[in-house]
């Protein structure tokens, strides 16, 4: 049922928009300049990170090509879940979204490295050169997308995952046998199996009323996330581990970019660039006030790591790394082994 919705929203879309991927949308104007309308489609709904990004996109480049290009913006259910909004994207019927390594790892399996743990660091301006400069992220990783017919154009985040249960999680030996929520992602589940957790995938929905049932004891998401399902009112501790990132990254059809002249090409290049901070600022924007609600609204007890708790996490969650090698093979491991060089190079 999927892939058909899938194909008949291409159908769709292809026909409706002859205008766009990178075709004239209508007489070229006065000057010999060509104009544009492009689709951008995200992941989530209004308000949310993904949401501000994507409108910021648009603001930024139809001004830098003064009225040259519309971009029209998809949430998340106008035209397909996420997964289903990846396919139409890999077909040429958009050619522009928000493409998240959680909803595509059977897509590109390679980008589950992002679901281990303590793989980047808790400074965000280090996780911004990161993303920005890293060969195993802009080359090897990019490089299985565009495999897919997927051009990765930036790499960024949502904010840091924590943890909320209802026991202390402090050490990797406070998670024996804990009933921990997670996405039906292998390299999730492996990430909590390495401190002897028992992992439990449940629907997104319905995590609220497995932890007031007590059929689960704890979850993870970014702070925004907490804060909107109201996860801190059926759970005693929130633990600050930044465990791993929320990520996600800026995408496009590489046929549908390659047709596109020279200076339309850099302007949109220029333009994700330039969204690079901003991407950083509107997620701690949202996680910081998410938090302080947090706090007003509860007395759930709020334990932020020591340096030293997350390095023994870290020692601890080598069996999940292993675990992507088996997975996903030797161009897997080669990215995450030239990952984990780069960010220990940029965090000294």
């Amino acid at each position: 049922m999927k892939k058909l919705f899938t194909l008949l929203m291409l159908i769709v879309l292809t026909g409706a928009a002859a205008v766009g991927c990178g075709q004239p949308a209508e007489a070229p104007a006065a000057s010999g300049e060509e104009t544009y309308s492009w689709r951008f489609a995200h992941e989530e709904i209004d308000g949310s990170v993904q949401d501000f990004y994507v409108k910021k996109f648009k603001e930024v480049i139809e001004e830098k090509s003064e009225g040259r290009i519309n971009i029209e913006i998809y949430p998340v259910g106008q035209i397909g879940d996420a997964l289903q909004q990846a396919e139409i994207l890999q077909n040429g019927g958009i050619e522009f979204a928000i493409v998240s390594p959680g909803n595509t790892g059977t897509v590109v399996p390679e980008n589950q490295l992002f679901s281990l743990h303590f793989l980047f660091s808790d400074d965000m301006d280090k996780n911004a050169e990161i993303f920005k400069n890293s060969s195993a992220l802009n080359e090897m990783l990019s490089a299985k997308y565009l495999e897919k017919n997927i051009q990765v154009l930036a790499y960024w985040t949502e904010g840091a995952m924590q943890w909320t249960s209802n026991k202390p999680v402090a050490t990797p030996a406070d998670w024996q046998g804990m009933k921990m929520r997670t996405m039906q992602s292998p390299m999730i589940v492996a990430a909590y199996e390495a401190y002897g957790a028992n992992p439990t995938p449940v629907p997104y929905m319905e995590v609220y009323s497995g932890l007031q049932l007590n059929m689960i004891e704890g979850q993870e998401n970014p702070l925004f996330a907490i804060e909107e399902m109201k996860f801190y009112e059926v759970q005693k501790y929130l633990t600050l581990a930044s465990s791993n990132l929320f990520m996600t990254t800026t995408c496009t059809n590489p046929d549908f970019f390659n047709s596109l002249p020279a200076d339309i090409q850099q302007m949109v290049l220029e333009t994700v660039d330039e969204l690079r901070p901003y991407s950083f600022e509107v997620q701690a924007d949202l996680n910081g006030a998410a938090l302080d609600k947090i706090k007003e609204a509860s007395d759930i007890e709020i334990v932020e790591l020591t340096p030293e708790q997350r390095e023994a996490f870290q020692a601890a969650s080598v069996a999940a790394y292993d675990r992507y090698a088996q997975v996903v093979g030797a161009d897997g491991k080669a990215i995450l082994d030239k990952l984990i060089e780069e960010v220990a190079e940029m965090t000294k």
